[in-house]
């Protein structure tokens, strides 16, 4: 996570942002090479072996995730135990996955950005007018198409990919990349995303890794130690105890 990686990022979003701006029919070239027009749907469309790579590929987000998420509940659950893994690692793998596929792609853009799917749209036999990306008043009530939700989910996985050894973690990185980018051509294969809808939840994930990167393991401000994060756990559990041992009406057990 340097300052290089950002530069890209932002050069990546202006490109994209103003080419796809001028000429927004680059968007629906883009997803007609997936499409058969003889049978007027696009090529991979519901077909089982799509569904079980996006299965794959949510199993494979679950699986990074894993143990951030049972380091800190289990630190909730017995605050004296040491965390399972560091506890700014943990809190980064889970803040990451909350704040990026959860909160930005999910919820923020995609129920409220209200751009149709390419199946939905005229052009590729739906009923929808084609929005290009930077309108967010399309015709889509929710769950739209800006930004691509599971590819977001893949191109997260530069947060572990940050935690590789240092000799590995260039080779992490273009992995996170190629998951990201390959789920991304899945899912416009199948008329779920346009390339925009791929580019700029590659964009926004990378610039929600980097920046909670900075903020938790590197800004100066916030470089308090390992051990400040988990004692931090450790005293929101043991708080949970009391307050349950309370409502139970008798004292906590010691661990």
């Amino acid at each position: 996570m340097n300052r290089i990686g950002l530069f890209i990022a932002l050069a990546v979003a202006i490109i994209v942002g103003a080419l796809f701006s001028i000429y927004a029919q680059f968007d629906l070239d883009l997803s007609g090479l997936f499409f058969n027009p003889d049978t007027h749907r696009f090529r991979i469309y519901a077909q089982p072996w799509e569904q079980h790579a996006r299965a794959v590929s949510r199993w494979l987000v679950i699986l990074l995730v894993a143990p951030g998420f049972l380091a800190i509940c289990g630190k909730l659950i017995l605050p004296r135990r040491r965390m399972l893994i560091g506890g700014r690692s943990a809190l980064f793998l889970v803040l990451t996955l909350v704040l990026g596929p959860g909160l930005l792609a999910n919820t923020l853009l995609k129920d409220h950005w209200g751009r149709s799917r390419p199946i939905d749209v005229i052009e590729f036999g739906g009923a929808d007018p084609f929005t290009p990306w930077w309108n967010p008043g399309g015709p889509c009530p929710n769950n739209c198409s800006f930004i691509a939700g599971e590819p977001s989910g893949a191109f997260w996985t530069l947060a572990p990919a940050t935690m590789a050894p240092p000799q590995w973690r260039l080779l992490a990185y273009g992995g996170a990349i190629a998951f990201g980018v390959a789920l991304g051509v899945l899912r416009m294969a199948a008329g779920g995303h346009f390339f925009t809808d791929v580019a700029f939840a590659g964009v926004f994930m990378y610039l929600v890794v980097w920046s909670t990167y900075g903020f938790i393991f590197r800004w100066r401000t916030t470089r308090s130690g390992e051990d400040s994060v988990e004692r931090a756990v450790g005293r929101a559990g043991e708080a949970i105890r009391r307050a349950f041992a309370a409502i139970m009406g008798r004292p906590k057990s010691p661990d």
